[in-house]
C-alpha cells in the first residue's frame, strides 16, 4: 500500500459537480493498493498516519500529528500510484489492485483511521475526482507499508 500524504489547511473533492468530501486543517491522503496487500497493510498505513508528526509544535518544529491538533483526513483513492513509468512512454498499471478488492481495503484504512478517532471524509471510488487542496508547508511525505521508501 503507498499513500501521498500532503498536509493541507484544507481540501475537498469534487464528483459530477457535487462536493463528496471537505475538510479544514489536517491531512490530504492519496492512497493506493497493491494486489497483495491486506488488512494489515491498511492498518499499518492508518496508525503511520494516525500519529505521523508534522505539524508544528508551540517552538515551530514538526512534533504533532493530525490527532494532536485535532484535524481531519480527506483520503482519496488513487490507483496510479502503483502506475510504472519505466518503459515507453504510457504506464503499466499491473501492480494496481483490481478494483472490487482495492475498494475494500481502501474502506478498511479509511474505517481505521476512524478508529484512531480522526474524522475522515473521502472521494468516491472509481469514479473520476476533482481535488483541490492547499498544501500547507508544503509538507509532502511518502509512505508505503512495505517500507520501500
Amino acid at each position: 500500500m503507498r499513500a501521498v500524504v500532503q498536509k493541507v489547511s484544507r481540501a475537498d473533492v469534487i464528483v459530477a459537480g457535487e462536493c463528496t468530501g471537505e475538510i479544514k486543517q489536517g491531512l490530504m491522503v492519496l492512497l493506493g493498493v497493491t494486489h497483495d496487500d491486506t488488512e494489515q497493510d491498511a492498518r499499518y498505513m492508518a496508525e503511520k498516519i494516525a500519529n505521523l508528526r508534522i505539524f508544528e509544535d508551540a517552538e515551530d518544529k514538526l512534533n504533532l500529528s493530525v490527532k494532536d491538533i485535532g484535524g481531519s483526513v480527506l483520503s482519496v483513492s488513487q490507483f496510479t500510484l502503483y502506475g510504472d513509468c519505466r518503459k515507453g512512454r504510457r504506464p503499466s498499471f499491473t501492480e494496481a489492485a483490481r478494483p472490487e478488492a482495492a475498494n475494500a481495503l481502501y474502506e478498511q484504512f479509511n474505517a481505521f483511521l476512524r478508529e484512531e478517532g480522526v474524522p475522515v471524509e473521502t472521494g468516491r471510488f472509481q469514479t473520476h475526482m476533482e481535488v483541490s487542496l492547499v498544501n500547507d508547508g508544503p509538507v509532502t511525505m511518502l509512505l508505503d507499508s512495505r517500507k520501500n521508501f
